[in-house]
């Protein structure tokens, strides 16, 4: 007795067991019946090429039961798309899933395809993203995600915003940092001829927007000097505007002096910075970072 088996739905269709070597297979996979039955007839319709209604059912059946197979994922978005189904309500459905298995890559792969075959990002996009953030704020999945969506959309002017508000709930959300640094430069590349690492890439960079980023990183420094983030962040910036770190020796001593030992090795984040200037007698930068 199965589910597909037993309906008259299905009842032409022969089944495709797994193979898994033989009648005594060395390391069999203990499978469900359930799942094993479902796999059976999927294997069955994707020899055919078959593309209905009725297999769209079954990828969501095997899904709730293995969310991570990717190939079920693939299939299904071919599906999709075939037919032309109403991909926001896919979107509506993959947000159930998504919030049970958040850090699952086929998931965010699969809404990352739908998406780009959507010409307006929906308004239910953002909230989506918020009830994603409120459950894990630096997941990683979320995040790429995210930034491919801005890439998308060109969603760069209110996206800076955005990150703000996060680095204002949280000066220490680093995930929060390195998507800022994504906001202010990425979009001044292309991502198939080169990265936001690239100096070249960066000439579009108006001098101004690097001062911004150079103050509001000081500031940040200022409400959270242990914080190893907006330090990283602004050494970045620094070596974006093409000048080394001896401008803000100033700045960094303030919260250490090189000359006292206690400092020093409370104090890492910046005196690592006095450390790496010429000017130090301590030259082993390289070795630090």
């Amino acid at each position: 007795m199965g589910k597909y088996s037993d309906s008259e739905e299905w009842e032409h269709i022969i089944p495709i067991p797994q193979d898994d070597g033989g009648p005594n297979p060395l390391a069999a996979i203990a499978y469900t019946e359930e799942y094993s039955e479902a796999m059976s007839y999927l294997r069955a319709v994707m020899a055919k090429n078959e593309k209905s209604d009725r297999v769209l059912g079954l990828t969501e059946d095997i899904i709730q039961m293995n969310p991570a197979h990717y190939t079920v994922w693939l299939y299904r978005a071919d599906i999709l798309l075939e037919l032309q189904k109403n991909l926001v309500q896919e979107l509506e459905w993959l947000n159930t899933i998504a919030i049970r298995h958040h850090k699952n890559f086929q998931i965010w792969h699969h809404r990352q395809v739908i998406m780009s075959h959507i010409p307006t990002m929906p308004s239910s996009e953002l909230s989506f993203f918020a009830r994603m953030f409120a459950k894990d704020a630096k997941n990683y999945h979320v995040w790429s995600y995210r930034q491919w969506l801005v890439r998308r959309f060109s969603l760069w002017d209110s996206e800076l915003p955005y990150v703000e508000s996060l680095l204002q709930s949280d000066v220490r959300n680093n995930s929060a940092w390195n998507h800022r640094w994504f906001v202010v430069f990425a979009r001044h590349t292309n991502p198939e001829k080169h990265s936001i690492k690239n100096d070249d890439a960066d000439s579009r960079v108006e001098p101004e927007t690097l001062e911004r980023e150079i103050e509001y990183t000081k500031a940040a420094i200022l409400m959270a000097p242990q914080n190893q983030s907006p330090w990283n962040y602004l050494r970045g910036v620094l070596r974006k505007q093409g000048k080394g770190l001896e401008g803000m020796k100033g700045f960094a001593e303030q919260f250490a002096d090189l000359e006292k030992e206690d400092e020093v090795r409370v104090a890492m984040h910046w005196t690592s910075w006095l450390i790496c200037m010429p000017k130090s007698k301590k030259r082993n930068c390289q070795a630090r970072h």
